[in-house]
């Protein structure tokens, strides 16, 4: 789904942010991205949604050749990239309704459509009552819902979270994860920057390690190293089933030939 090959992003001020970063993500993966500030996190997810292009290297989702993008098929690979900032950008004059309903009217969806839409992302994110606040009368974690509720209004395959957590107590940090982790479970890819060790830890999650814009480290989570031991044990209990399955067949012979013998006395 997503492909990132020999990637490196130079600024024009010098900064190398990025330096031949490969990386591949499979479609409904779940992984985090870990690395100190200013370790290229940002910039990586700014490049996937072509907020900005690579100085060297190719970007590939899907169908689309990132980088060699036309201008009018930008809307459409953001279509399928759903982003929650770090600063949230939501607009502080305006409703959580109407933070939330904004992609849909950008992209022309009929008034009746978009608020049924709406309201269904509200209920999934838990922030129905809250609809007709304002961004000032919500708590962080509350805000948190109200950008991925924003990020998923177009029904993305691609979710990408930076730092959700950042400002977050641990408890209402764990809501935002378990959100999050729900989502992916429904099929959408999700990529999701964070400094919490403790969550990277517990989620058992593919790990990407990035420092000094490079790709220092990848961990596989627990639960795809128990899918493959299962797959391996599987593969060695095969001979012994086929074993068994000869085994009866011979059994059957043995029993058949003594029939057999048994008859032959009887005539005679």
């Amino acid at each position: 789904m997503i492909k990132l090959d020999k990637i490196s992003k130079k600024f024009a001020t010098g900064t190398l942010a990025l330096s031949d970063v490969s990386l591949l993500v499979d479609k409904g993966e779940f992984i985090f991205l870990v690395g100190p500030t200013g370790s290229g996190k940002t910039t990586l997810f700014r490049l996937l949604i072509k907020d900005t292009l690579p100085t060297e290297g190719n970007i590939f989702i899907n169908e689309f050749d990132v980088a060699k993008l036309s201008k009018g098929k930008i809307s459409q690979l953001r279509k399928k990239i759903g982003v929650v900032f770090q600063d949230l950008k939501l607009l502080a004059d305006r409703t959580i309704f109407e933070n939330v309903v904004l992609p849909l009217e950008v992209s022309g969806e009929n008034s009746q459509s978009a608020t049924s839409r709406v309201e269904e992302v509200l209920r999934q994110v838990g922030l129905t009552e809250h609809r007709d606040k304002f961004p000032v009368q919500l708590s962080g974690g509350e805000l948190q819902r109200t950008a991925i509720a924003r990020a998923l209004i177009l029904s993305p395959e691609i979710l990408l979270a930076d730092e959700p957590t950042g400002n977050l107590d641990a408890a209402t940090s764990w809501e935002i994860v378990k959100l999050l982790s729900d989502i992916n479970k429904m099929g959408t890819t999700v990529i999701m920057a964070t400094h919490n060790t403790d969550i990277v830890k517990s989620m058992n999650k593919r790990v990407v390690h990035l420092d000094k814009g490079m790709i220092v480290k990848e961990e596989k989570g627990h639960t795809a190293e128990k899918k493959h031991e299962d797959k391996e044990e599987e593969r060695e209990e095969k001979p012994e089933e086929k074993e068994k399955s000869q085994e009866k067949p011979q059994k059957h012979d043995i029993k058949e030939k003594q029939e057999k013998e048994n008859q032959k006395e009887d005539e005679e």
